[in-house]
């Protein structure tokens, strides 16, 4: 009896490579758009002065954060908890109102990729040239085109990885180091493995990222409703699908079954066969059979920005745009508006002096020469504001409490510094532990104070 043959089973299937094609159109134009504020955001943003600084500088090393004029130090990472929050529920309100725009125009593997793919373009030719390129055996024309396309990719790919450094080492010193090849190890590391990871995500793994690695891709439909916008294929007007020149008679859609809306989307899907989680809403579908409708005189839209409703009840913009305020766009703007208000209101009011209480454990509490009771405590004390300032110091809650040493400090701009402060009391009577609250007054602005309690100690 013959052993039974073993059958290899693949559980995924192998990438087939896609070759997109160019297309133009009023949204390549917006997404190109899109390219040039981000990148012209992201690569010269590290460059801008503020007051002789960097003006946003993520300092680890003094664990400070500069934003133009705003100093932000640990104590306030609740400011970074808000803004992730916020970008969290703005992307949520962008979803429920025009799906993946977010993924299609501005996330930043889709326009590194959309980058990455006008230099491969500019070097290797049309979508036909590359794929007669990558088909052909090796020639010295191959190697050069492919060399060049890598070596352009790699030179984009580390001035980003060095440009994404430049946000936590100044910029200008980490150019200094790199020209003279005294680089740090990790702002070495980090240049490379944040340029490595540029080029292996636009440059070779591309779609992949978006249909396997992005969450958003999996939770987004959590998002949606039917009244959505989202690129969709009309079918009702497109089906039954017709090639070439017809006639009235043949009773057949607009849709002529070109496959361009194919060939030029990035991630190789078709999007007449329906809505689609890989589906990053960027469009370009839309453009190309825009344009073929127009060549074979057809009106626009057969695919289009659309809802389920729309497409169903055959709305036209304004029933589509009444669908906007609906509960759960409202909920997701209320409560946006409510948080963005919130951390403007809480920067605005913010009082740039921080104080902290600490008392000397090795001392519990002494009978001084006079015969008052002294503790005595460090008080660290952060001046926030880029300008020097005078604080006074002062105490008070128990009878006779004054600070022994001088009551007036001197900060400079953005700085902390630990003050050794000797407090005396009358505590005749009454041991043990007892309230007291210091003041730190700005001397140029009486304004800028703050109080904090701590612990007089009486013994017994």
């Amino acid at each position: 009896m013959n052993a039974p043959r073993e059958a290899v089973v693949k559980m995924y299937a192998a990438r087939e490579e896609i070759y997109p094609r160019e297309v133009k159109g009023r949204y390549a134009t917006l997404r190109w758009a899109c390219l040039w504020l981000t990148q012209l955001l992201f690569y010269g943003a590290p460059w801008l002065q503020w007051n002789g600084r960097q003006a946003i500088l993520f300092d680890l090393g003094t664990r400070k954060f500069h934003l133009f004029g705003l100093v932000l130090w640990p104590q306030d990472f609740i400011y970074l908890a808000g803004l992730l929050i916020v970008c969290a529920y703005g992307l949520f309100l962008v979803t429920a109102v025009a799906g993946r725009v977010w993924c299609g125009f501005a996330c930043p593997q889709t326009v590194y990729t959309e980058l990455f793919l006008w230099i491969e373009r500019s070097i290797e030719g049309a979508r036909s040239a590359r794929i007669r390129l990558d088909r052909q055996p090796w020639t010295v024309e191959k190697i050069w085109k492919k060399g060049a396309k890598h070596a352009a990719w790699l030179a984009v790919a580390l001035w980003t990885g060095f440009t994404f450094v430049g946000y936590f080492t100044p910029v200008r010193t980490l150019l200094g180091e790199i020209a003279s090849w005294s680089i740090g190890p990790w702002e070495a590391f980090w240049v490379l493995f944040y340029g490595f990871a540029t080029y292996g995500n636009a440059g070779w793994m591309r779609e992949q990222v978006c249909k396997y690695m992005c969450p958003y891709a999996r939770f987004q439909s959590a998002m949606f409703d039917k009244d959505t916008l989202i690129v969709t294929y009309d079918r009702a007007r497109g089906e039954p699908r017709g090639h070439g020149a017809r006639t009235e008679a043949a009773k057949t859609g607009d849709c002529i079954d070109c496959s361009m809306c194919v060939q030029v989307c990035p991630t190789g899907i078709d999007i007449r066969r329906g809505l689609q989680y890989e589906c990053i809403g960027c469009a370009a579908c839309v453009d190309a059979c825009n344009s073929v409708m127009d060549k074979v005189g057809k009106p626009a839209g057969l695919i289009r920005y659309a809802t389920e409703n729309a497409l169903a009840k055959g709305w036209g913009t304004r029933e589509v745009r009444r669908r906007l305020a609906r509960p759960r766009v409202l909920v997701y703007t209320a409560v946006l508006g409510l948080l963005v208000a919130a951390m403007t209101t809480s920067l605005a009011l913010r009082t740039p002096l921080k104080v902290d209480v600490i008392r000397d454990r090795g001392s519990m509490g002494r009978e001084a020469e006079d015969g008052r009771i002294e503790n005595v405590y460090r008080l660290q004390l952060m001046n926030t504001s880029e300008a020097p300032r005078r604080y006074r110091l002062a105490v008070s809650g128990m009878a006779g409490a004054a600070i022994v040493d001088a009551d007036v400090v001197a900060l400079d701009g953005a700085s902390t510094r630990a003050v050794p402060v000797r407090v005396r009391a009358e505590g005749a009577g009454q041991p043990g532990s007892h309230r007291i609250a210091f003041t730190v007054t700005a001397l140029d602005d009486p304004a800028v104070a703050v109080r904090e309690e701590a612990a007089f100690i009486v013994p017994r």
